[in-house]
Parts: C-alpha cells; structure tokens; sequence
C-alpha cells in the first residue's frame, strides 16, 4: 500500500544530512560545554558555530539568537519574559484569535496574573488588518504578539506592516515563525521584528529543540535560572547535538527554498484544482494568494474531519483536521470559527501540507482517494441525504 505523508505543519522527516552531522555529538563529541578542557571547548565550538549559521540565515547578530527546547517554549518565554520585565511600564498586551495555543494559552495564563489582553479578529481570509493592530493600543500596551504564518491555513501575516506600528509606538513585537521558518525568506533587519520563535522539526531537522531570537537591547526576564548558559538568560546543559542539526537543517532549507517551494508548489496547486474539480459543497479556508505554498485547507460539508483523516490513513495517506477531535475535544478548530464558519461546517475540514519528499506522481491518488472517501462519508451521512433530498424536491417544484 503507498504511503503519502501530507502532515508537514506538524513536523517533518529528519533530513539523512542533518543527522550526519548530529551523529559525532552523541557519541565522540560528549564534553559539557561549560568545561573549559579540550572535549568541552570542542562542544562550546559547534554551538556557537551553530548560532553563527543560524543568524546568517535571518540576517541578524549571532549574539541575538538563544537556544530552547521547542517553539512552544520559544512562545513562552517571549510573552513572560516581556511581560514580567515590562510590568511597570504597562500590563496590556495584544494577539490574534488564530494563533498557535502555545500563543493563545500563554496569553490567557498572563491574564490569570492580572494582565489585561486584546485578541484582535481577524478577516474571513485569515489575515489581519493592521489597523485593527494599531486600534487596540493603549498607553498601557507592552507587546504584541502576532504569528507569522497560520499553521491551520497557512495564511502569511502582515508581519512588516504590524512591526512598523509597534515600532512607532514603542512596543515590543514577538511573532511566531515556526511554520514560516524554512518556506518563507526572513530576513529580519527589514521586517521591525524584536522576538522571533522557531522549532527545528519543521524543517527537517530534530525535535527538541527550537530558539527565540531577541533583538539586541530588548530586556525579557530570564527563562530559567541556575547556570550560565545562553548568558544566564536560559540556565540549562545545551542539547549540543540538537543545536547542531537544527542550525544544519535551516542552511539546508534556506540554500534550497526556491527550488523546494517551486516543487511543492506545482504538487499543492494540481492537488487543490482536483479536489475543487471532483468534490462538491466544500469550501476553501485561507487566502488564496498569501499563504504557504505547502498548504491546502478545505472543509468538505456533511462529514466529520476524523472520520476523513482516519479512512485516508487507511488507504495510506497521513493528513490532518482543522478539527480538534484528534486531540481529545469536540470542538472544532478555533482557527476556522476565527473566518466565521459555523461549528458543523468547521468540523469537517482537511488540512495536506505538502513537502520536498512528495512526488508530482502522487497527485491522482491523493485527489482520487479524498474523492472516493468523502463520497463515502457522505453517503452515511443523514445530514447529506436530508440535503440531497431536498435540493431534488425544490427541482421537480
């Protein structure tokens, strides 16, 4: 039976180039990096190699970029830290409704703490106004926090526009990059960016590791505390192999982007026209121009998202739902409520991302089978029928 994985927002293959170079890290390469001997000296050298290639890549000081776990820590300590250090300045601060809960939950739990915070809606398209950014500020506002691209619907954010406006007003501006990270050129001298999160595995390289870029002058409260590391501003032993594939993993992606987004792109695009072509009553989630080239989104009426994304494992396609059925809730993704749709639509909604590892000779099988499944459902669905019924019944009036 083929396999097509299709599921590339939720992470990706580690590339056989990056784990190459992790390899030597986890075995020979063994010293601390806080030892001043020879075998720690040699693990204290790959690190800052790492943040060298890294920064280069964002266009951006290697003294800027500071080693975490994952994106999701990246979010947090970007929000706390702003947040604490700032707390005399001001205690508000502003969002979107369509982030990253690693944003959204974060943002909720500063708001247990006494912060007051403004979700700002965004247009049926997915994508912001600014104005609306710049109508929520107050004197009292300290950070906004934006995504850079969605990860549901992969519409691309304003990102320019709203760091001009938090620039003018003196705020800080954090955006989450981890799904634009490796598909979208960043360079962020132009873009009026102070906090920038991102997560290796989304690129190709390892899990487990992620880092948040700070601008040069901006003042967040430590992460954690305990040791020197990342300039006492994370206290913690580096994972030196991870540092390493990550920072190999976005050289890869960065060398390659044109040619891999042109690839993916000619795959997404047939993808999508089929789907259009022989599937009927669905709809398109996102923009249609300012989105991710891996990313498609549809909401297909009359069925449920897991019963979809179950029988395509079935027949060996690996995708996912806007729905948050998977993840143990019944309620659809917040995402697709954000653009207005009612619950029963929202909950029938397929999300492919596509990736450099996907083949143009796959394009009909995926199409065909998405075909043949949603039929399927719909054909159990009392809700179709009832629809169906009546549409032939107001024909023959």
């Amino acid at each position: 039976m083929k396999h097509i994985y299709l599921d590339h927002a939720a992470t990706t293959q580690l590339d056989k180039r990056v784990l190459e170079k992790m390899l030597p890290y986890m075995s020979d390469y063994y010293g601390n990096p806080s030892s001043i001997y020879d075998v720690g000296r040699k693990s204290k050298n790959a690190i800052e190699e790492a943040r060298d290639t890294i920064s280069s890549c964002f266009n951006c000081k290697n003294t800027e970029i500071y080693f975490t776990s994952c994106g999701t820590e990246s979010d947090n300590w970007a929000i706390k830290g702003v947040c604490s250090f700032n707390r005399n300045k001001g205690m508000h601060i502003i969002t979107t409704n369509i982030e990253h809960h690693a944003v959204l939950d974060t943002f909720h739990y500063m708001k247990k703490l006494g912060y007051d915070i403004s979700v700002v809606p965004v247009e049926k398209n997915g994508i912001v106004d600014p104005a609306k950014i710049e109508k929520a500020i107050r004197k009292d506002t300290i950070l906004i926090s934006v995504m850079f691209a969605n990860n549901e619907i992969g519409t691309i954010q304003p990102i320019k526009e709203i760091g001009e406006i938090a620039k003018k007003h003196n705020i800080l501006f954090h955006t989450d990059a981890v799904q634009a990270v490796g598909t979208i050129p960043i360079d962020i001298q132009n873009l009026n960016i102070d906090l920038m999160s991102i997560s290796a595995h989304k690129f190709y390289g390892p899990k487990g590791v992620g880092a948040l870029y700070i601008r040069r002058g901006v003042m967040i409260d430590n992460l954690l505390h305990g040791g020197g590391q990342e300039k006492t501003r994370r206290a913690a032993t580096e994972n030196i192999a991870g540092i390493v594939g990550m920072a190999e993993a976005l050289k890869i992606a960065v060398d390659n982007l044109e040619e891999n987004n042109n690839h993916i792109k000619k795959i997404r695009d047939l993808v999508k026209k089929g789907i259009e072509k022989k599937i009927p009553y669905i709809i398109y989630n996102g923009d249609e121009d300012k989105r991710l080239v891996n990313n498609i989104n549809f909401c297909f009426r009359f069925i449920e998202g897991e019963g979809l994304i179950l029988m395509l494992d079935f027949k060996g396609i690996s995708s996912s739902s806007g729905s948050a059925c998977t993840s143990g809730s019944l309620d659809p993704s917040h995402v697709l409520l954000a653009l207005g749709l009612p619950h029963e639509i929202a909950h029938g909604s397929l999300r492919l991302t596509f990736g450099r590892d996907n083949s143009l000779d796959d394009v009909d099988y995926i199409v065909d089978t998405i075909a043949d499944v949603v039929f399927k459902l719909r054909q159990m669905s009392p809700l179709y029928e009832t629809f169906i019924k009546t549409n032939q019944a107001n024909d023959n009036q």
